[in-house]
């Protein structure tokens, strides 16, 4: 067919050169990697972050390392048998002295203080003592011859008296004896307040005395109304709390107190 129109296309054969109306050649196309979740990058970042973390922590618990230990919960004379109640856990840094002192994983309850102990001081381990060689004794005193303010820990003198006012049966000369000297109370009972209070009422104070004094001092007593002093202060000679001075000198000599309610 005449009218038929062929459509040709032009090959460039290899080896002759392109021409200046050729158009550039692309770039080389790549092969596209897949992210990597593995990044050295990463990893360092991570580990020192948490090598940071880690390092603060431990400078914070360095800094923080206390040791719980007990302190005593009020002023403790010499010669006092401890109680639960008379200690409190302290947190508090000893290092190196932590030794020195009763941890709370100890339990001294029934233990003998060998010293006075201060409110909020430390117990040390040297402060106790067995008390094997020391008894409790209750002694009978009223009301009105007891400071208010006695409570257990403190140090206290009994004095023997021979007034009829405070319920003696032998006749009044005025004089006083010691009996019982720097003895430390384990307790005060039978206190009551209101109208049910009374001067005359009996009280029981128990004292730690030497168990070897504890013959001497009830003999001294023989049966005569008592008469507590306080001291000022739990500080005293350990070697003398609860000593019985009769056993030294049963008679060395008379003081005179001021005589109690008669009523």
């Amino acid at each position: 067919m005449l009218d038929e129109v062929s459509a040709v296309t032009a090959v460039r054969p290899p080896g002759i050169p392109a021409t200046a109306s050729d158009p550039p050649a692309g770039p080389t196309p790549r092969r596209v990697r897949p992210p990597r979740w593995l990044d050295l990058r990463l990893v360092l970042g991570v580990l020192l972050v948490l090598g940071s973390v880690l390092l603060g922590a431990r400078v914070v618990t360095a800094a923080d390392a206390t040791v719980p230990v007990w302190a005593a919960a009020g002023d403790l004379a010499a010669g006092t048998e401890l109680t639960a109640d008379d200690l409190v856990p302290v947190p508090v840094r000893l290092d190196a002295t932590a030794r020195a002192y009763l941890s709370t994983g100890t339990r001294p309850e029934g233990r003998t203080l060998g010293r006075a102990v201060r409110a909020g001081e430390l117990v040390p381990r040297s402060a106790l003592e067995r008390s094997a060689d020391r008894v409790q004794l209750a002694l009978p005193v009223q009301a009105g011859f007891v400071p208010p303010s006695l409570q257990r820990g403190q140090r206290v003198d009994v004095y023997a008296v021979a007034d009829p006012a405070a319920g003696a049966s032998r006749v009044a000369d005025g004089s006083v004896a010691l009996v019982i000297q720097e003895a430390p109370v384990q307790a005060v009972s039978g206190r009551s307040a209101g109208v049910l209070s009374s001067a005359t009422t009996t009280l029981q104070v128990v004292v730690s005395v030497a168990a070897e004094d504890a013959a001497d001092v009830l003999a001294s007593i023989g049966g005569r109304p008592l008469v507590v002093v306080v001291h000022g202060s739990v500080d005293g000679d350990p070697s003398e709390a609860g000593s019985a001075p009769g056993r030294a000198s049963s008679a060395a000599g008379t003081t005179s107190v001021p005589s109690g309610p008669t009523g």
